[in-house]
């Protein structure tokens, strides 16, 4: 059924494309090429290199490959966290209940209220040499409050079900109902908020980057767009030098975001006879 779905399969075909150049070109670079002065400076795309170079001559199609798996890399490990995170407390809260639910709710409410990119802008901050897994466990702490507080509601209606009632007369404990019953029954909204996560953990390490707050020791597209911006690339008309981060991550939203949008058809009959 997913892989019927149009929009499913154009943005995942979108994504495996960019994860084959990121692979390849990581895979078929000779090490020393992605040293600095390895390639004329400011060389516009061409031959000598194909999606140009840099003021410090560095290759831009050497330096994308590396970026683009940075970023993938980010947004898998936000997007796993805060939905993991997010879906076990959301369980715990909703079936639970009384002072669990209480206690669980108000941390939710809290996470919800405070203005998080302040947050991340804050702790990336005060976190010194900061790395990719660094950045991607920073976003993640702040993504679980939203999809806790949606499986929370999710909970309280399914755990009213028969089906539910029978395991517990049957014996099963809390935590096997929440596994066993529970969680398989929202596996494909789950999938829909990792995907969101995910295209949310890309933009947010893309804007961390951009104020300088990235991981300066490691390629990403955010970076990218960062250093181009800090030499004046668009100053000194180097197009190619800005161009290539920012249209690889308008097809990687576009891809994502039709990933989200076929997941949501499947997993809703309503948007599917719509659509």
């Amino acid at each position: 059924m997913l892989l019927r779905n149009r929009k499913f399969t154009l943005g995942a075909s979108i994504i495996l494309v960019l994860v084959l150049v990121g692979l390849l070109g990581t895979v078929l670079t000779q090490p020393e090429l992605r040293r600095t002065g390895s390639f004329p400076a400011q060389l516009p795309p061409g031959p000598g290199a194909l999606l140009g170079t840099d003021s410090l001559g560095r290759g831009i199609s050497i330096q994308l490959s590396e970026a683009i798996l940075k970023s993938l890399q980010v947004g898998l490990i936000a997007a796993t966290l805060g939905t993991s995170l997010g879906a076990l407390v959301g369980f715990v809260s909703g079936y639970f209940g009384r002072i669990v639910d209480a206690l669980l709710r108000i941390l939710i409410d809290v996470f919800l209220s405070v203005p998080s990119l302040l947050f991340l802008i804050l702790i990336a901050s005060l976190v010194k040499g900061v790395g990719v897994q660094t950045v991607a466990l920073i976003i993640g702490a702040f993504a679980w409050a939203s999809p806790a507080r949606q499986v929370r509601a999710q909970v309280l209606s399914l755990k009213e079900r028969v089906f539910v009632q029978i395991a517990r007369l049957s014996g099963m404990s809390g935590l096997e109902i929440i596994f066993r019953e529970l969680m398989p029954n929202m596996l494909q909204w789950l999938g829909a908020n990792f995907v969101n996560a995910f295209l949310a953990a890309v933009l947010a390490e893309a804007g961390l980057s951009l104020l300088g707050l990235g991981p300066q020791r490691e390629m990403t597209l955010g970076m990218m767009i960062y250093w181009a911006l800090s030499y004046g690339a668009i100053l000194q008309n180097l197009w190619w030098w800005w161009l290539s981060p920012v249209l690889t991550l308008m097809f990687l939203f576009l891809s994502l975001y039709m990933v989200h949008l076929g997941l949501d058809e499947v997993s809703n009959p309503r948007l599917r006879s719509q659509g």
